[in-house]
């Protein structure tokens, strides 16, 4: 199969539930795929609808009923005659064979090809994933919901797949670096809403870069184990951290509010995540504040995350009472024990965690209290 471009969709429409399902039923790995990839080294072409025969009923003209298991070298063979073969939605039985479609003909549809101007039609009218093989150009094209998507061959997609996550590596670095900063400088009071603002952003952009890799593994099927592997281990904490950032420094940090914030973040197009003025007001500041001057104050949720084995909810309490990082810090043990959930050996962890995190960071200043 050669890759068609101009006939693939914007990220976030490949992020939708139902094309990434439709995507994984088609890949490597699967007996679908392999039939498919058997009728395109043929050059036969083809049209393939998969799903509940009680839906699209009404469209079938002629053809044979088999209702025989699903065989990938049965579509194979039977892709050799003209009409269109539909697969059952569990794609383990194939029902007719050499049959002819007839959708509403006053559907729009932007292709030209007759095959692919029925499958779109078929797509848009009734709940199918129809897969269109064009028999001269070795293409493979699936709708779903009347959207159209090519798939490409297996190299062409490793190759984007492992650009994406060298560039999502890369952004995890970044993110690593700044989220370190931003530590010493918190431990060392001289953090500014700029410092918090910058790990906010690349932490998302490493969510979004992880998000298009995490589509690739989708068509990839079997070939993108190792790619998997390689996302899960450089994902480790992201969503922790994104979160904890959030709440660390949102004016308003209720369960609500951070979930509201959260979202906002996550929806934000690219060009508007880049603006420091977008992210400040997306936190509940003023969009004009000089984000390099603002002092900003951390609560201390994710400097706390860092301590081993403590729990969330004394996390919460320990924030709840005493508002702040710094606060925390100039804390004597006695009264960070007295903290719901806490108590005094667990006092001493985390002081010593805080310690350990601020010193990790390279922070002049340590909780020694």
């Amino acid at each position: 199969m050669v890759p068609a471009p101009d006939d693939t969709l914007d990220m976030p429409e490949r992020q939708q539930p139902r094309l990434l399902s439709a995507i994984h039923s088609v890949a490597p790995g699967t007996a679908l795929r392999e039939g498919i990839d058997s009728i395109v080294d043929a050059g036969t072409g083809g049209l393939v609808v998969v799903g509940d025969v009680e839906e699209f009923g009404f469209m079938l003209s002629g053809g044979i009923r088999l209702d025989v298991d699903f065989n990938p070298a049965l579509l194979y063979e039977l892709a050799k005659m003209d009409g269109a073969i539909v697969v059952d939605s569990e794609v383990s039985k194939i029902l007719w064979a050499n049959v002819q479609m007839l959708p509403d003909p006053t559907i729009q549809s932007s292709e030209t090809g007759t095959r692919h101007r029925t499958a779109e039609r078929i797509s848009r009218q009734v709940d199918a994933l129809v897969i269109a093989i064009s028999r001269r150009r070795d293409v493979v094209s699936i709708f779903v919901d009347g959207e159209k998507y090519v798939l490409e061959d297996i190299p062409s997609v490793l190759a984007k797949a492992n650009q994406a996550m060298a560039a999502l590596a890369t952004y995890r670095e970044r993110l690593d670096q700044l989220c370190g900063r931003l530590t010493r400088a918190e431990f060392d009071g001289t953090a500014v809403l700029y410092d918090a603002l910058s790990a906010i952003q690349r932490s998302e952009m490493v969510v979004r870069v992880a998000e298009e890799v995490e589509r690739f593994i989708v068509e990839l099927g079997s070939e993108g184990r190792l790619i998997e592997i390689q996302l899960e281990e450089t994902l480790v904490g992201v969503s922790a951290v994104r979160t904890a950032l959030v709440r660390d420094y949102a004016l308003d940090d209720s369960e609500g509010s951070i979930a509201t914030i959260s979202e906002g973040i996550s929806g934000l197009p690219h060009h508007e995540l880049l603006d420091f003025g977008t992210l400040a007001e997306a936190l509940g500041y003023d969009r004009k504040l000089n984000t390099l001057d603002f002092d900003a104050e951390p609560r201390g949720y994710r400097a706390l995350a860092e301590v081993p084995r403590l729990p969330r909810l004394a996390i919460q309490g320990l924030v709840h009472r005493f508002g702040s990082l710094e606060e925390l810090g100039a804390a004597p043990d006695d009264e960070i024990a007295s903290v719901e959930g806490v108590g005094p050996a667990r006092a001493k962890d985390i002081r010593e965690g805080l310690r350990r995190v601020g010193e990790a960071a390279g922070s002049e200043k340590a909780f020694n209290n």
